[in-house]
Protein backbone atom coordinates (compact mmCIF):
# COMPACT_ATOMS: atom_id res chain seq x y z
CA UNK A 1 0.00 0.00 0.00
CA UNK A 2 2.71 2.42 0.68
CA UNK A 3 4.53 1.86 -2.43
CA UNK A 4 1.43 3.06 -4.60
CA UNK A 5 0.77 6.36 -2.37
CA UNK A 6 4.59 6.97 -2.44
CA UNK A 7 4.72 6.96 -6.52
CA UNK A 8 1.05 8.16 -7.34
CA UNK A 9 -0.57 10.67 -5.35
CA UNK A 10 0.50 14.93 -5.35
CA UNK A 11 3.34 16.27 -3.40
CA UNK A 12 1.00 18.27 -1.66
CA UNK A 13 -1.42 15.15 -0.81
CA UNK A 14 1.80 13.09 0.29
CA UNK A 15 2.78 15.81 2.95
CA UNK A 16 -1.01 15.71 3.93
CA UNK A 17 -1.39 12.34 4.38
CA UNK A 18 2.20 11.39 6.03
CA UNK A 19 1.06 11.48 9.75
CA UNK A 20 -2.29 9.20 8.53
CA UNK A 21 0.04 6.99 6.95
CA UNK A 22 2.09 6.11 9.83
CA UNK A 23 -0.61 5.25 12.40
CA UNK A 24 -0.70 1.67 13.59
CA UNK A 25 -3.86 1.63 11.97
CA UNK A 26 -2.62 2.62 8.74
CA UNK A 27 -0.06 -0.12 9.43
CA UNK A 28 -2.61 -2.95 10.27
CA UNK A 29 -4.69 -1.73 7.05
CA UNK A 30 -1.43 -2.44 5.30
CA UNK A 31 -1.13 -5.90 5.85
CA UNK A 32 -4.63 -6.52 5.71
CA UNK A 33 -4.66 -5.61 2.32
CA UNK A 34 -1.26 -7.63 1.76
CA UNK A 35 -3.25 -10.64 2.83
CA UNK A 36 -6.49 -9.96 0.91
CA UNK A 37 -4.00 -9.39 -2.33
CA UNK A 38 -2.06 -12.47 -1.79
CA UNK A 39 -5.44 -14.50 -1.47
CA UNK A 40 -7.99 -12.96 -3.67
CA UNK A 41 -8.69 -10.65 -6.31
CA UNK A 42 -8.64 -6.92 -4.87
CA UNK A 43 -9.65 -3.91 -6.52
CA UNK A 44 -8.15 -1.32 -7.84
CA UNK A 45 -4.89 -2.61 -8.62
CA UNK A 46 -2.03 -1.90 -6.34
CA UNK A 47 -0.65 1.40 -8.00
CA UNK A 48 -3.99 3.24 -8.85
CA UNK A 49 -5.41 2.83 -5.21
CA UNK A 50 -4.69 6.55 -4.75
CA UNK A 51 -5.76 7.84 -8.39
CA UNK A 52 -8.13 10.18 -7.40
CA UNK A 53 -5.18 12.32 -4.97
CA UNK A 54 -2.77 12.31 -8.23
CA UNK A 55 -4.47 15.07 -9.99
CA UNK A 56 -4.84 17.91 -7.95
CA UNK A 57 -3.74 19.26 -4.69
CA UNK A 58 -5.46 19.72 -1.69
CA UNK A 59 -6.03 23.48 -2.00
CA UNK A 60 -6.90 23.53 -5.81
CA UNK A 61 -9.76 20.91 -4.96
CA UNK A 62 -13.37 22.41 -6.60
CA UNK A 63 -15.51 19.72 -5.93
CA UNK A 64 -15.48 16.52 -3.89
CA UNK A 65 -17.50 13.60 -5.60
CA UNK A 66 -17.46 11.01 -2.38
CA UNK A 67 -19.19 7.14 -3.08
CA UNK A 68 -18.92 4.39 -1.12
CA UNK A 69 -16.42 1.69 -2.27
CA UNK A 70 -14.85 0.83 -5.32
CA UNK A 71 -16.57 -1.49 -8.10
CA UNK A 72 -15.65 -5.19 -7.12
CA UNK A 73 -15.68 -6.40 -10.69
CA UNK A 74 -12.92 -6.99 -13.10
CA UNK A 75 -11.37 -4.79 -14.84
CA UNK A 76 -13.43 -1.90 -13.90
CA UNK A 77 -11.87 0.21 -10.77
CA UNK A 78 -9.19 2.77 -11.53
CA UNK A 79 -9.00 4.29 -8.40
CA UNK A 80 -11.51 7.53 -9.02
CA UNK A 81 -15.01 7.09 -7.63
CA UNK A 82 -17.86 5.89 -10.31
CA UNK A 83 -15.25 5.85 -12.78
CA UNK A 84 -14.31 3.11 -15.23
CA UNK A 85 -11.55 1.50 -16.91
CA UNK A 86 -11.38 2.74 -21.48
CA UNK A 87 -13.04 0.13 -22.97
CA UNK A 88 -14.87 -1.03 -19.72
CA UNK A 89 -19.07 -1.23 -20.00
CA UNK A 90 -20.67 1.16 -18.25
CA UNK A 91 -21.62 0.06 -14.76
CA UNK A 92 -25.74 0.63 -13.92
CA UNK A 93 -24.24 3.55 -11.46
CA UNK A 94 -22.27 5.42 -13.49
CA UNK A 95 -25.16 4.97 -16.35
CA UNK A 96 -27.62 6.80 -13.78
CA UNK A 97 -24.93 9.32 -13.42
CA UNK A 98 -24.82 10.06 -17.04
CA UNK A 99 -29.10 9.73 -17.32
CA UNK A 100 -29.03 12.75 -14.50
CA UNK A 101 -26.05 14.37 -16.25
CA UNK A 102 -28.33 14.82 -19.71
CA UNK A 103 -31.51 15.57 -17.86
CA UNK A 104 -29.51 18.62 -15.70
CA UNK A 105 -27.23 20.12 -18.44
CA UNK A 106 -28.37 18.38 -21.65
CA UNK A 107 -25.22 16.49 -22.17
CA UNK A 108 -25.68 13.51 -23.99
CA UNK A 109 -24.02 10.17 -22.23
CA UNK A 110 -20.52 9.37 -23.53
CA UNK A 111 -20.10 5.92 -24.98
CA UNK A 112 -17.05 5.45 -22.64
CA UNK A 113 -17.29 5.91 -18.62
CA UNK A 114 -13.90 7.00 -17.96
CA UNK A 115 -14.39 10.29 -15.54
CA UNK A 116 -10.41 11.44 -15.68
CA UNK A 117 -11.65 14.90 -17.61
CA UNK A 118 -13.16 15.76 -14.44
CA UNK A 119 -10.22 14.57 -12.11
CA UNK A 120 -8.05 16.95 -14.11
CA UNK A 121 -9.86 20.23 -13.28
CA UNK A 122 -10.25 19.20 -9.76
CA UNK A 123 -13.10 17.26 -8.81
CA UNK A 124 -11.84 14.59 -6.53
CA UNK A 125 -13.52 11.35 -6.84
CA UNK A 126 -13.03 9.59 -3.54
CA UNK A 127 -14.72 6.51 -2.17
CA UNK A 128 -15.06 5.86 2.00
CA UNK A 129 -13.25 2.57 1.19
CA UNK A 130 -10.18 2.82 -1.71
CA UNK A 131 -10.21 -1.16 -1.92
CA UNK A 132 -12.33 -4.13 -2.45
CA UNK A 133 -12.31 -7.93 -3.06
CA UNK A 134 -13.76 -9.50 -6.16
CA UNK A 135 -17.55 -9.98 -6.36
CA UNK A 136 -17.76 -8.58 -2.59
CA UNK A 137 -18.88 -5.20 -2.25
CA UNK A 138 -17.97 -3.70 1.28
CA UNK A 139 -15.24 -6.58 2.17
CA UNK A 140 -12.61 -3.60 3.19
CA UNK A 141 -15.05 -1.76 5.34
CA UNK A 142 -13.69 -1.10 8.83
CA UNK A 143 -10.69 -1.94 8.04
CA UNK A 144 -8.91 1.40 8.56
CA UNK A 145 -9.58 3.22 5.49
CA UNK A 146 -12.37 5.35 7.12
CA UNK A 147 -9.59 7.02 9.11
CA UNK A 148 -7.75 7.66 5.98
CA UNK A 149 -10.74 9.25 4.25
CA UNK A 150 -11.91 11.09 6.77
CA UNK A 151 -8.30 12.63 6.78
CA UNK A 152 -8.51 13.50 3.47
CA UNK A 153 -12.20 14.97 3.33
CA UNK A 154 -10.81 17.45 6.48
CA UNK A 155 -7.65 18.26 4.82
CA UNK A 156 -10.09 19.47 1.54
CA UNK A 157 -12.34 21.00 4.79
CA UNK A 158 -9.73 23.53 5.96
CA UNK A 159 -8.95 24.75 2.12
CA UNK A 160 -9.92 28.95 2.26
CA UNK A 161 -11.89 28.28 -0.89
CA UNK A 162 -15.36 27.13 -1.49
CA UNK A 163 -15.29 23.12 -1.88
CA UNK A 164 -18.71 21.70 -3.33
CA UNK A 165 -19.06 18.44 -1.39
CA UNK A 166 -21.33 15.43 -2.97
CA UNK A 167 -22.23 13.16 -0.69
CA UNK A 168 -24.08 10.05 -2.67
CA UNK A 169 -25.31 7.33 -0.80
CA UNK A 170 -25.73 7.01 3.24
CA UNK A 171 -21.91 5.68 3.87
CA UNK A 172 -20.73 9.08 2.07
CA UNK A 173 -23.71 10.99 3.90
CA UNK A 174 -22.35 10.01 6.73
CA UNK A 175 -19.20 11.78 6.28
CA UNK A 176 -21.07 15.49 6.63
CA UNK A 177 -20.04 15.89 9.87
CA UNK A 178 -16.50 16.57 9.04
CA UNK A 179 -17.55 19.42 6.67
CA UNK A 180 -17.20 22.31 9.34
CA UNK A 181 -16.56 25.63 7.34
CA UNK A 182 -19.52 27.28 6.92
CA UNK A 183 -17.78 28.27 3.24
CA UNK A 184 -18.47 25.34 1.69
CA UNK A 185 -21.46 23.62 0.32
CA UNK A 186 -22.98 19.87 0.65
CA UNK A 187 -25.33 18.61 -1.75
CA UNK A 188 -26.44 15.47 -0.49
CA UNK A 189 -29.05 12.80 -2.54
CA UNK A 190 -29.53 8.93 -2.72
CA UNK A 191 -26.47 6.70 -4.37
CA UNK A 192 -27.40 6.57 -8.14
CA UNK A 193 -27.46 3.12 -7.85
CA UNK A 194 -30.65 1.50 -9.48
CA UNK A 195 -32.00 0.09 -6.07
CA UNK A 196 -32.06 4.23 -4.83
CA UNK A 197 -31.41 6.53 -8.06
CA UNK A 198 -35.41 6.75 -8.16
CA UNK A 199 -35.60 7.77 -4.48
CA UNK A 200 -34.11 11.04 -4.94
CA UNK A 201 -30.84 11.14 -7.25
CA UNK A 202 -32.84 11.28 -10.41
CA UNK A 203 -33.96 15.26 -10.19
CA UNK A 204 -30.92 16.16 -7.85
CA UNK A 205 -29.89 18.23 -10.94
CA UNK A 206 -26.05 18.10 -8.85
CA UNK A 207 -23.66 19.09 -11.77
CA UNK A 208 -26.27 22.51 -12.50
CA UNK A 209 -26.28 23.14 -8.73
CA UNK A 210 -22.34 22.27 -8.47
CA UNK A 211 -21.22 24.97 -10.65
CA UNK A 212 -23.65 27.54 -9.26
CA UNK A 213 -22.26 27.24 -6.04
CA UNK A 214 -18.78 27.50 -7.43
CA UNK A 215 -19.47 30.17 -9.63
CA UNK A 216 -21.59 32.38 -6.41
CA UNK A 217 -18.04 32.17 -4.61
CA UNK A 218 -15.95 33.39 -7.10
CA UNK A 219 -14.42 29.81 -8.81
CA UNK A 220 -14.39 28.40 -12.11
CA UNK A 221 -17.50 26.07 -13.23
CA UNK A 222 -16.33 22.49 -14.08
CA UNK A 223 -17.20 21.54 -17.69
CA UNK A 224 -18.90 18.39 -17.38
CA UNK A 225 -18.54 16.86 -20.37
CA UNK A 226 -16.56 14.05 -21.43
Amino acid sequence: MHTSYDGIVHPLWKQSLAEAMATDSARDLASFISRERAQFNVFPPHDQVFAALSFASPRDTAVVILGQDPYHERGQAHGLSFSVQPKIAIPPSLRNIFIEREKDIGLKPPTLGTLTPWAQQGVLMLNTTLTVREGEAGSHTKKGWEEITDHIIRTVNDNSERCVFLLWGAHAQAKKKLITHGHHAILEAPHPSPLSAYRGFFGSAPFSRTNALLQQAGRTPIDWSL
